[in-house]
């Protein structure tokens, strides 16, 4: 089955702006999806839309429909706190919880229920493991995660994503602010995820974009132009407006 099926969906801000116009997709189970092009493209907004974080927003109106698992999200008495969790989001600026790295990974695990400590332990381990993070700091979980480095701090939220076993996992610009070898890191970590999760991804960068996808969506004021694998948006795209944006001539 279709993990994310997106259909003929159209979103529009209080002041009748419409940051998407008639967008159709499909994700598939365990890809790396992208979605691609300039500022303002409307890309940021389907990532937040994925998890209902446009709930957030007055006076929205939307038309069409998101399908998760062939169910849609939008439907009256759909849970959005178990939605957030089944489809968890990693912003672009890291934002530790006060307290230790082990108090990070704990908080929304608790908050579910599970109190157990060898559960909680076994998570915590799994998680930051999965995140490329453990060996670094497995001998400090009961330290402050405000000590820790930008990099590392990227990586602990997205350990606290993956603690609570989603299904997808929205990634929104997650290397914008870390140096060459954090963000290494974090692109090789991806690699070993999608094995378990699906991945939608606002990258960094057209080179990133290029060395992580799957496939990749590009978008252009609120329209999707292109859609295709790796080698058809990045090599041969079809579309002029996607050649110019990927080999830099706009953007």
């Amino acid at each position: 089955m279709t993990k994310l099926s997106i259909q003929n969906f159209t979103f529009r801000y209080a002041d009748g702006t419409a940051a998407l116009r008639n967008i159709s997709l499909d994700i598939q189970p365990n890809e790396l999806f992208v979605f691609l092009g300039p500022s303002r493209s409307g890309k940021t907004t389907l990532l937040r839309l994925l998890n209902r974080l446009s709930d957030l927003i007055d006076g929205t109106e939307q038309e069409g429909a998101i399908l998760f698992n062939g169910q849609d999200i939008f439907a009256n008495g759909t849970n959005v706190i178990d939605l957030r969790r089944r489809i968890s989001m990693v912003f672009a600026v890291p934002t530790p919880l006060p307290g230790t790295i082990y108090d990070n990974l704990t908080y929304g695990l608790k908050m579910a229920g599970m109190k157990e400590k060898s559960n909680l332990d076994e998570r915590v381990e799994r998680s930051l493991r999965q995140a490329a993070l453990w060996d670094e700091v497995k001998d400090r979980l009961f330290d402050s995660a405000f000590a820790l480095s930008g990099g590392q701090k990227q990586r602990l939220c997205l350990a606290r994503s993956l603690a609570l076993e989603p299904e997808v996992i929205l990634l929104d610009n997650p290397t914008s602010g870390l140096d060459p070898i954090s963000t290494s890191i974090v692109e090789e970590s991806l690699y070993e995820l999608k094995q378990r999760y699906t991945i939608i991804m606002v990258p960094h960068s057209v080179q990133q974009a290029s060395r992580v996808a799957d496939r990749a969506a590009f978008f252009l004021d609120g329209e999707v132009v292109e859609v295709g694998d790796q080698t058809d948006i990045f090599i041969h795209p079809q579309d002029k407006r996607t050649e110019d944006y990927v080999t830099g001539r706009f953007g």
